[in-house]
C-alpha cells in the first residue's frame, strides 16, 4: 500500500501538492464519499486480482 502512495509525491510532487489543496477545500460529506469510492475501488481491484 505504501508505495502506491508514494508513487505520486515522487512522480508529479506538484500535481501531489494540488490534490491536497483541492481535498482540504472539500465539505465533510464530499471527503467520505471519495473515501468510501477509493474503499470500494480496492475491494474490486483485489477481487479481480484474485
Amino acid at each position: 500500500m505504501l508505495i502506491f502512495e508514494g508513487l505520486m509525491p515522487m512522480v508529479a510532487p506538484l500535481q501531489w501538492r494540488r490534490l491536497f489543496e483541492q481535498l482540504l477545500q472539500m465539505h465533510d460529506g464530499q471527503i467520505r464519499f471519495f473515501g468510501l469510492f477509493m474503499v470500494l475501488a480496492g475491494l474490486i481491484l483485489v477481487w479481480v486480482m484474485a
